[in-house]
């Protein structure tokens, strides 16, 4: 059986894919995001997030004999112990890479999200996050120290809700919301709240970063860009290669286990 952690919207293709190819699959979702995930009796699905303990467990107990890790780009912590867990018990990970996008010139790429927050904030006009809800923090404080209007859009849920009232962000300033969204869309929301900074990281070209950066430059809204951390050395980066990969792997002689 193939492990696929994902969460992204790659995730429902890539289990189609290998369903095509013959292979049985369990899908781990991180979180409660509702994914077109295909119907078949021979694809699983989990939810809830998990450590280092509950991936080995759950490898173990599924008797997972390769793993295809689709997590989001930003999901590092996670992705370094799934690598681990994986390295222990002589699993094959295959990581998974989203394309990349390019924002173009003229777009402010910093490369956390506390340096994202002091830029935005800075300008002194409302800013609009699109960064998730798992990183707020850093947003509400510079919001609250130089007297900026703060919002986000973010997934809707229960897990999503309790990190924003944990950040601190201010119930009537979320937007719930699930993607894909329009430029019409993106602009509608720009507008609605007056928005003059948006701020976003730069997922790949499925995370709809195109329509956002297209909404804000036809609002004249400026972006400002959390880098996307470097791709991993050998990852596939489409479902093709991926298939390919696997078929090819299944062939290799997997690592000695070690104890984690």
């Amino acid at each position: 059986m193939i492990l696929l952690v994902g969460g992204t919207s790659e995730t429902a293709p890539l289990a189609r894919a290998l369903l095509d190819s013959g292979h049985r699959v369990l899908v781990s979702l991180a979180t409660e995001t509702e994914l077109e995930l295909p119907e078949d009796p021979v694809l699983t699905v989990r939810r809830g997030r998990l450590d280092k303990s509950g991936f080995k467990d759950l490898i173990q107990r599924h008797s997972i004999d390769r793993v295809v890790d689709a997590s989001h780009p930003f999901a590092g912590i996670l992705r370094r112990e799934l690598t681990e867990v994986c390295s222990a018990l002589g699993i094959e990970r295959i990581r998974f890479e989203r394309s990349a996008f390019d924002p173009g010139p003229g777009v402010e790429v910093l490369e956390n999200h506390e340096a994202a927050a002091r830029s935005a904030t800075s300008r002194g006009k409302p800013v609009l996050l699109t960064t998730g809800s798992r990183c707020l923090r850093p947003y509400v404080v510079e919001a609250r120290r130089r007297g900026v209007e703060l919002y986000a859009r973010v997934l809707p849920g229960a897990e999503t809700l309790q990190a924003c009232r944990a950040a601190g962000l201010r119930d009537e300033r979320i937007e719930f919301a699930r993607g894909p969204f329009t430029v019409a869309q993106n602009r509608e929301i720009l507008r609605r709240w007056d928005i003059g900074v948006l701020v976003a990281k730069n997922g790949g070209v499925a995370s709809g970063l195109a329509e956002r950066m297209e909404a804000a430059r036809r609002e004249g809204v400026p972006v400002v860009l959390v880098r996307r951390p470097d791709p991993e050395s050998g990852a596939a980066n489409g479902v093709e290669e991926l298939c390919r990969r696997i078929a090819v792997d299944s062939r290799v002689s997997l690592p000695s286990r070690s104890p984690l």
